[in-house]
């Protein structure tokens, strides 16, 4: 007779870090924290959708060691609010829109594993993004869920590549991915675009005051 698994519920059996830096550079920080800041933004007015990035992500209830971080990820059903993990089993969906910002260093867990995950839990839509184009050519991918498989999203005919699931494009600026905003054409800002919006209106109120 085999032994029944424990069903671990308590968190302290469920870590909230791997003991890794949130990314290997610099670069690959900031490109991070803009693209969660910027789908943060977007879905500021939707209660039910929740944005996150570099965050542990448990599959298998009472498995820590089934556990994957997903740089940038927005599931759609869910509340938002603050989590010290991602449990699968208990919030009952899984992402529908992943961003990995990949390197040569990742690249084989990128395309290979987490691919696989994102797949068999139906990520609709899975990006990624090579900053210093380490490995990839062009340096932003994409692959959208078709009959339970994974299929290359096509540029558009304006080099972006249209997220379906977000209604955004994706947009390479240099070594930068560029979340637009189909409606206006210009990219969601994120908090240093926004911190100098605000330097900008400071000047101008003081210029008025001034005159």
């Amino acid at each position: 007779m085999s032994a029944i698994p424990l069903q671990h519920d308590d968190d302290d059996f469920y870590p909230e870090s791997d003991g890794k830096p949130m990314a290997e550079s610099d670069l690959h920080r900031k490109e991070m924290m803009y693209l969660i800041e910027a789908l943060d933004g977007w879905y500021e007015g939707a209660p039910d959708v929740y944005v996150a990035g570099d965050l542990l992500l448990y599959y298998v209830r009472g498995d820590r060691r089934s556990v994957v971080a997903p740089d940038v990820f927005v599931v759609k059903g869910i509340p938002k609010g603050d989590r010290k993990s991602y449990k699968l089993w208990e919030e009952g969906r899984g992402p529908s829109f992943v961003i990995e910002v990949t390197s040569d260093s990742t690249r084989n867990e990128d395309l290979g594993r987490k691919r696989s995950l994102y797949e068999q839990w139906g990520v609709e839509e899975y990006f990624l993004h090579d900053p210093r184009k380490d490995y990839l050519e062009p340096g932003l991918q994409g692959y959208k869920l078709a009959n339970g498989r994974y299929q290359k999203i096509m540029p558009e005919a304006d080099g972006t590549l249209l997220s379906r699931t977000t209604g955004l494009r994706l947009r390479r600026e240099g070594n930068h991915l560029r979340l637009i905003d189909p409606a206006t054409g210009t990219p969601l800002p994120g908090v240093a675009e926004l911190r100098e919006e605000v330097r900008r209106l400071r000047r101008e109120l003081e210029a008025l005051g001034n005159s």
